[in-house]
This record gives C-alpha cells, structure tokens and sequence, in this order.
C-alpha cells in the first residue's frame, strides 16, 4: 500500500511493504515537491494490524497539519504517470 499527502510544496508518503526477507515495514518519506531534500523512516512492524494502526496515526496527524491526502493504491503500477515522474525525482526508491 501507498498513500501520499501533499500541502504546499510539501509531501509525506507511507508505503507497506516486505523487504526480501519477508520483514513487513512501514516507510514513511517526507519531504519538498521536486527536490531531494527531506527524510525517510523504515519501521519493523510485526502484522498487518499493526501497520493499519502505524498507519492510520500518521493520517490523522497529517490531515491535522493540513496536509490532503492525493494517492493510495495497493499496487506500484497504478501511479498516474504525472506523479509517478516527480515521486522519481523525489524518492530514493523506485518501483
């Protein structure tokens, strides 16, 4: 799962995932529309309730910040393309 939130030229971006291991994480990217900087968190999380819960906390803290919520899916592959270019030049990791 992917969701990304945006105010201003700001982004904060939550992707589920396994890593080649099988661990499920939690990434959350943070950071400024068309730039590199900003920053990156992985955390280990033990279920799939687990991340629902991480989850959920940061949309409610960003939806407080005034962020709006402009992406989720559950699959890379339905990205528009429009965003999917500036998440590239954004994100150090790519689908």
């Amino acid at each position: 799962m992917l969701i990304r939130w945006e105010k201003e030229q700001d982004y904060y971006l939550v992707y589920v995932h396994q890593d080649m291991l099988g661990d499920l994480l939690v990434t959350r990217v943070w950071g400024q529309t068309g730039t590199q900087y900003g920053g990156i968190k992985h955390t280990l999380v033990q279920s799939e309730d687990e991340a629902a819960i991480l989850v959920d906390d940061v949309r409610h803290i960003q939806e407080s910040r005034g962020y709006h919520k402009v992406l989720e899916t559950h699959s890379l592959n339905h990205i528009p393309a429009d965003l999917q270019a500036t998440m590239q030049e954004e994100l150090a990791f790519q689908n």
